[in-house]
């Protein structure tokens, strides 16, 4: 079942949103009660505890959807280099292939 956050957001099918949401709710409580306790001011405590939900969530999107893709481009790195590990095996281009001198001195 899907759930849809402010009408667009599809949590469930949306990369880190679900994180995102929950870390923000997270710190949307600790810094609004945090400031409850320190300043017994319910209305402004209710004010910082949004600002902390907006800021928590989307430090959170930025810092997963980075590590998101920096993980894709690894392993479109790493399917690109076992391609290519497939292809040039028992060829002369193999890296890993031992050359006699004279096999270099014919390439």
């Amino acid at each position: 079942q899907s759930f849809k956050l402010l009408g667009f957001l599809d949590v469930k099918n949306v990369p880190c949103a679900r994180e995102s949401v929950l870390y923000g709710s997270l710190g949307s409580l600790v810094v609004g009660l945090g400031h409850f306790l320190a300043t017994s001011r319910v209305r402004r405590s209710c004010d910082i505890a949004v600002g902390g939900f907006i800021c928590t969530m989307l430090g959170y999107w930025f810092y997963c959807r980075y590590n998101l893709a920096q993980q894709r481009i690894r392993q479109r790195m790493l399917k690109e280099g076992m391609k290519n590990r497939i292809l040039f095996e028992g060829s002369y281009l193999d890296p890993e292939k031992v050359q006699t001198g004279s096999e270099r001195s014919d390439s």
